[in-house]
């Protein structure tokens, strides 16, 4: 089968299209026909191997885990011994595990979950793991509150939006100026463009801070809740020169002040699962969540599609097909 297979760390270039043998489901897992997967964030960090502290974890000299990609959307070709019978040959599916960006891919039944059927597979791969971010991110929310999600353009910010709205919450988005009529169609009550306006400073104040970008300060962003407020932190970052930035910091910050803090200060490690993957399949199936795709790659293209969501700041979900 065909896979994009990487050897070492660094840019977009060490990735290869490769002829790679096809996995055989084992005890507990099905393989599935990949039609459509989607880029994450994720995926350029774990090229880079960065932050450089994650490569004690990854992979010292490379990824251990040497195909890339996490979303899949396909079909069950096969069945491993004890898989149960909620998942059979020719099941429509979704889910997120590593080795994604290839014809096929084997996953463990807890992390597979069967597609919505009103969705494409190219939608339905835009889902897992940016959907489980969001959905585990908003899980405390409650109808009425006041929720303001600091980066509501993105993969994860877009669902975010809708999934606050399926809450019944009252929805700020923020974004660039590119981006408000994006994050106004997606359901947000108010949008900022962080270009002319600042929330830190508007004097408004939050139940629950949703920050997905890390360009706050953590006094700045905890002064925007109220006194009792949550803030969940998630994102990306990077260590230049031996400095740690954007959310790497704020994350720190969060779990060593959490527990001494009145405001409540949620690291967010969203896991994958099948419950999630269930609530968010109900969710598509209801109309509430509708996927947002910016653009689709082939598989051959992967390493351009993820130099566009390093370099470009891609608006939605980029997706690829297999």
């Amino acid at each position: 089968m065909k896979a994009i297979v990487q050897d070492r760390y660094g840019s977009a270039d060490v990735l290869e299209l490769r002829e790679v043998e096809r996995p055989v489901p084992g005890a507990g897992e099905v393989l599935v026909r990949v039609r459509a997967s989607s880029v994450n964030a994720a995926d350029w960090h774990v090229m880079r191997g960065d932050p450089y502290f994650a490569r004690l974890f990854l992979g010292l000299r490379g990824p251990k885990t040497r195909i890339r990609g996490l979303d899949f959307a396909g079909v069950v070709e096969a069945v491993g011994p004890g898989v149960n019978g909620l998942l059979q040959v020719g099941d429509e599916v979704f889910g997120e595990v590593e080795g994604a960006f290839a014809e096929y891919v084997c996953v463990p039944q807890h992390l597979v979950e069967h597609k919505p059927s009103n969705l494409t597979f190219e939608q339905a791969a835009t889902l897992p793991l940016a959907g489980n971010t969001a959905w585990m991110g908003l899980r405390d929310l409650q109808s009425g509150q006041k929720v303001l999600i600091n980066g509501a353009s993105g993969g994860v910010g877009l669902m975010a939006v809708q999934i606050a709205k399926a809450r019944k919450a009252i929805v700020t988005g923020v974004c660039s100026t590119r981006n408000v009529e994006q994050v106004r169609a997606a359901g947000a009550d108010h949008v900022i463009d962080y270009r002319t306006d600042d929330f830190a400073r508007a004097g408004e104040r939050y139940d629950l801070i949703f920050d997905l970008v890390g360009n706050r300060s953590m006094s700045e962003l905890r002064g925007a809740l109220t006194p009792d407020g949550t803030l969940v932190l998630s994102g990306g970052g990077s260590f230049t020169g031996g400095v740690l930035f954007g959310p790497y910091r704020l994350i720190i910050q969060g779990k060593v002040l959490g527990p001494f803090a009145r405001q409540r200060l949620v690291v967010l490690e969203a896991k994958p699962g099948k419950e999630n993957l269930a609530a968010l399949r109900e969710l598509a199936e209801s109309g509430q969540l509708v996927p947002v795709i910016e653009r689709i790659y082939p598989l051959t293209d992967v390493p351009d599609a993820i130099r566009h969501v390093e370099k470009e700041h891609a608006r939605a979900k980029v997706v690829v097909t297999a």
